[in-house]
């Protein structure tokens, strides 16, 4: 009866006219973006981050996590049709999707892409729903040990879990939480690391941080990488064309209900999320497959599976985000940035004193999957007449709504310096293949450990050893020792196959 009531407090908040209409424009920028390749939700959030400064934290977060999972549902268009991915985690869609476009079946992708993903949220929706109160009861008994030990876990599994190499991830991580220390100290009020720069007083801002690193960033390495399509490239897309057939239906069911659960596991994880997810889902169905020959040439399951697991984990995503206040990937910790800066804490807390906040998001949920639906099934022509906007236009406006959007926070043009800063740096780590996500990370979670390292050591009266003598700390520092010695193996592993590949080479030429 709770669920029901809790459910029904959720509804009522979601479906407020301006919560309705602020969950509109989330999934249909979300779409957008992900339909045009080479922006994403990251940089997309990260520029209208600005706008939820000025709205209630529920609205924020609705209209935030409509931009992400919109983002899921629409990233596979432009990796149908062009063999473009507008989102990393629609890359898996490329490997069959634009087979099946090149076949004259684009139309049957396209719609079974949205069952699919449809079918994967709702997955993952019901998770969250039943299992993101529980969670929150168990991080009820958290102390600030724990809390510290949580957060230690989630960002070494977030930089040793990434695709890129984990020292990198490891350094990035460091990277961020030295950032994060710039600033006034919050204890003492003595201003540290601002190098005598008064607009440093307060620290960097996330916003800034993030327009540079995932917007400014990723325009300056797209223009290099993205060339406009011709218009004649793109099929015509008609109602009739998108009609599967009864043999395309039976080969998606049971690959979309493994998709979706793999997409649930993976995306309440830290350091995995909806790519790894994704590329998982597919390499399963290729495994699990009495015709593994089929993918790659066309195969529908290789498209409906990876986009369910998109979906499932871009949902399950915000269980530990909301109930624990560890984000899981960069758009997680751009949630929890948004909610600290409305004044709200993340956190198993949050379930209680904001029961508002917390189910008018899960209840938004179902309303812009729906609203999702609506929106892919018959305005896919239009999806596709925005594939036509030439690029050369395009990162030029993106551009001037960073500068606008950073401005309008403080009213400051050294946060627009900033912005270009953070882009710049951003841009070399792309050449260097850092990943700035673990960075953000560290950004945002280093002040909160930082506090509940304090406190922790305060209660003990000084004595470290009350991380290993409680319990649930002692069992996440042996999880994070865990992680990296297994990482330091997986280097050590790989730089060894990398030599005995490099020697027979040479024994070769020889």
């Amino acid at each position: 009866m709770d669920l029901i009531a809790n459910l029904a407090l959720g509804f009522e908040h979601a479906f407020s006219p301006t919560n309705l209409l602020y969950c509109f424009i989330g999934v249909f920028l979300g779409t957008f973006v992900g339909v045009l390749p080479g922006i994403g939700a990251l940089a997309t959030i990260s520029m209208l981050l600005p706008l939820t400064f000025h709205v209630p934290p529920t609205t924020a977060l609705v209209m935030l996590a409509g931009i992400y999972y919109g983002a899921a549902y629409g990233g596979s268009t432009a990796s149908i049709l062009l063999n473009l991915p507008g989102t990393p985690s629609a890359a898996v869609a490329c490997l069959d999707g634009y087979p099946m476009s090149k076949q004259g079946r684009a139309g049957v992708a396209l719609l079974m892409t949205t069952v699919a993903s449809f079918f994967g949220a709702t997955i993952g929706i019901i998770i969250l729903t039943l299992f993101s109160p529980v969670l929150a009861e168990v991080g009820l008994a958290f102390g600030p040990a724990d809390y510290f030990a949580m957060m230690v876990l989630g960002l070494v599994a977030a930089a040793t879990l990434t695709q890129g190499s984990p020292i990198k991830g490891i350094a990035m991580v460091l990277v961020g939480l030295c950032i994060g220390m710039v600033g006034t100290d919050v204890q003492t009020g003595q201003q540290r690391f601002t190098f005598g720069i008064p607009e440093l007083s307060d620290g960097f801002s996330l916003v800034a941080m993030a327009m540079g690193l995932f917007g400014v960033a990723e325009v300056i390495a797209s223009v290099h990488r993205i060339r406009d399509q011709r218009a004649a490239d793109r099929p015509k897309i008609t109602f009739l064309s998108m009609l599967p057939t009864r043999d395309d239906v039976r080969r998606s069911w049971f690959p979309m209900l493994r998709g979706s659960g793999i997409g649930s596991i993976f995306g309440a994880l830290p350091g995995t999320g909806p790519t790894i997810a994704s590329f998982m889902s597919y390499a399963v169905e290729k495994r699990v497959s009495r015709e593994p020959s089929r993918f790659g040439k066309g195969a529908i399951e290789g498209v409906t599976a990876p986009e369910s697991a998109n979906n499932a984990a871009a949902q399950t995503g915000f269980i530990p985000t909301l109930t624990l206040g560890i984000p899981g990937d960069a758009v997680m910790a751009l949630m929890l940035g948004a909610m600290i800066i409305a004044g709200v804490q993340p956190g198993p807390r949050l379930v209680v004193e904001h029961p508002e906040i917390f189910w008018g998001l899960v209840a938004s949920f179902w309303i812009g999957n729906v609203l999702l639906v609506i929106l892919n099934i018959p305005l896919v022509g239009i999806w596709v007449k925005m594939l036509q906007i030439p690029y050369r236009i395009l990162y030029p406006a993106i551009l001037l709504f960073i500068c606008i959007g950073v401005f309008s926070v403080n009213n400051n043009t050294f946060d627009i310096l900033m912005v270009m800063m953070f882009g710049i740096f951003g841009y070399v780590l792309m050449l260097l293949r850092f990943e700035p996500a673990p960075m953000v990370l560290g950004f945002i979670l280093g002040p909160l450990m930082e506090e509940h390292l304090r406190r922790a050591m305060l209660l003990s009266r000084g004595d470290p050893a009350v991380f290993v003598q409680r319990p649930i700390s002692a069992t996440l520092l042996a999880l994070t020792a865990l992680l990296l010695i297994w990482a330091m193996i997986s280097l050590l592993r790989s730089n060894g196959a990398k030599q005995r590949g490099a020697a027979a080479v040479a024994n070769e030429a020889a």
